[in-house]
């Protein structure tokens, strides 16, 4: 419930502070001394676009507060937390628009967003603007009337949550399918790739051992014959070096001990001998091993061009680079097999949900279809109530092809005013002042079903007068027993209901500039007020009579 308002620097108003009791609250007010401005500045606390337009004053902040009662039930508990908010059974809404037409928004003093004052607006307040009656032709709006009668919120939420479920594995399995589809392309190039690499049986170090044994097959003759001439240089005529460097030594050995140095050369000789010998050795062996091989030397060249030409094609300069551009294709491929596994898991998931999906879809269906025929008897009897005695309204459930976000099936209101005419849809068939009728009805029910703590009308008697302007103001007041209730309005019928009447003015007298104000209605103001409504300025007694009628006041 609104407890209180308050406004400043906003349009034609430079400051207004209000409280508002429960039950009905009659606003009236000439044509232009702004009660559209006072519904705007409530609309923009609920998070309605605001901009440095509205400013009266461009210099100064605009700001607007508002002090709420509310009920929390799970729903806002959640919404609450999700941003860090204490429950509390009061809220101070605070929204703060800057000269430069920057926006703040607050909760109990503290920092939200303009998406959460959106969202908690459809907890504490349902705003009639003019021209509503034009949402009877909006689906959405159908659906949730009839789902406030049948009270199904539970099943709905059931049903959305099986249903975004749905559509978010549905978005899943499109977009892997996509990557499998462009991965498939490439599979063929990819798998034909990677074969050749793999086949080339790569290893790291290879060429390095590849080339050092081409080198030696293509020089062989050469480097034997060079192997053998060493071996003779270390035998020239048949000497053996070797055999002389052991003789040296035994001389050395025979003369050490007369001589003391002679063992120290002695040693040394025997080291260059056994080094010789080594080398000679080796010597032999190589050029035992190094032969002229064709075929072998055909091979390695053949291996070396196939590593060669893959550096080349790959764009690489090493065994390391080429095994790595092998790991990538296997990479690709493996995403290949990855990804038609997850869409095998997706497929499986999906049809779970699809399953709890139609379930879901079918209990709401059938909650609708079951309330559809007391909300029918209800809105009917409701809008005979007012001067409509033969009118036919009824809600017809009609299933649809596709699932969507509020069910598999559409809501269609049909209506007819006169017994003689076949019910048509009702955005087809019904006038201004029977749309009006028909909106505060649905209305009615609206509220009784979200048990919604305040409504703002907004001249829903739009087109109506006289008798139904009354009764239109007996239901009014009648739901005003439930809730609290806003009611604009340009009518006396609806004005003289209730006992809060505040009537927004225009005030000239501040400074040369022009105000919107608003003030309580009491006794012989009221009585004017409800004449000037009936008579225009020029006031009558006639007027101001019936005006005491309307009140009750005989």
């Amino acid at each position: 419930m609104l407890k209180s308002l308050s406004i400043s620097n906003y349009a034609l108003i430079e400051s207004l502070e209000i409280d508002f009791p429960d039950g009905l609250v009659i606003i009236t007010g000439e044509t232009g001394a702004g009660k559209s401005i006072l519904l705007g500045a409530i609309s923009l606390l609920l998070g309605a676009k605001a901009d440095k337009e509205i400013l009266k004053d461009p210099g100064k902040n605009c700001v607007v507060e508002a002090l709420f009662t509310i009920k929390f039930d799970q729903e806002t508990l959640a919404l609450f937390k999700d941003n860090d908010l204490e429950p509390s059974d009061t809220i101070m809404l605070r929204r703060v628009v800057s000269p430069t037409g920057r926006t703040r928004s607050f909760v109990n003093d503290q920092p939200v967003t303009n998406k959460f004052l959106k969202e908690i607006s459809g907890k504490i307040i349902d705003i009639h603007a003019q021209h509503e009656h034009l949402l009877i032709a909006n689906s959405n709006f159908r659906m949730s009337v009839l789902d406030s009668y049948a009270k199904n919120k539970s099943q709905k939420e059931e049903y959305q949550q099986h249903y975004n479920k749905v559509k978010e594995l549905n978005n899943q399995l499109e977009s892997i399918k996509k990557l499998l589809a462009k991965e498939e392309l490439d599979f063929e190039y990819n798998q034909f790739q990677y074969n050749q690499l793999k086949e080339a049986s790569l290893n790291a170090g290879e060429l390095e051992e590849l080339e050092g044994q081409q080198k030696i097959l293509a020089n062989a003759e050469e480097i034997k014959n060079s192997l053998l001439e060493v071996n003779q240089l270390l035998n020239p005529n048949d000497l053996s070096i070797v055999q002389i460097l052991k003789e040296i030594s035994s001389i050395y050995d025979k003369i050490s001990s007369s001589m003391p140095n002679a063992k120290q050369l002695s040693q040394r000789v025997e080291s260059c001998r056994i080094e010789l010998r080594e080398l000679e050795r080796e010597n032999i062996e190589m050029a035992e091993k190094t032969t002229s091989d064709p075929l072998r030397l055909s091979a390695i060249e053949e291996r070396l061009s196939l590593i060669y030409d893959l550096y080349k094609k790959y764009n690489v300069n090493s065994i390391e680079g080429l095994i790595l551009v092998m790991e990538d294709y296997k990479t690709k491929l493996s995403k290949t097999t990855g990804y038609k596994e997850k869409i095998d898991l997706l497929e499986s998931e999906l049809s779970h949900f699809s399953t709890l999906m139609q379930q879901s879809s079918a209990k709401l269906t059938q909650s609708r279809k079951e309330a559809s025929v007391g909300f029918s008897t209800e809105i009917e009897k409701k809008i005979r109530e007012l001067e409509m005695p033969y009118a036919r309204f009824g809600a017809i459930v009609k299933e649809n092809k596709e699932y969507t976000e509020n069910g598999k099936e559409n809501i269609e209101f049909f209506f007819s005013a006169n017994k003689e005419i076949e019910p048509k849809e009702i955005s087809r068939i019904a006038s201004g002042g029977e749309l009006s009728r028909i909106m505060l009805c649905l209305k009615a029910v609206m509220a009784k079903g979200v048990e919604m703590p305040t409504m703002i009308f907004d001249e829903i008697d739009s087109g109506v007068s006289g008798s139904i302007a009354d009764k239109m103001g007996n239901l009014i007041d009648e739901l005003s027993q439930n809730l609290q209730l806003f009611t604009i309005t340009h009518l006396p019928q609806i004005a003289s209901k209730g006992n809060y009447h505040l009537l927004v003015f225009k005030d000239d007298s501040s400074k040369g500039a022009t105000t919107s104000k608003i003030k309580r209605l009491e006794n012989e103001e009221r009585v004017l007020e409800i004449a000037r409504m009936l008579s225009g300025s020029q006031l009558t007694s006639a007027a101001i009579a019936n005006a005491k009628e309307f009140l009750g006041q005989y």
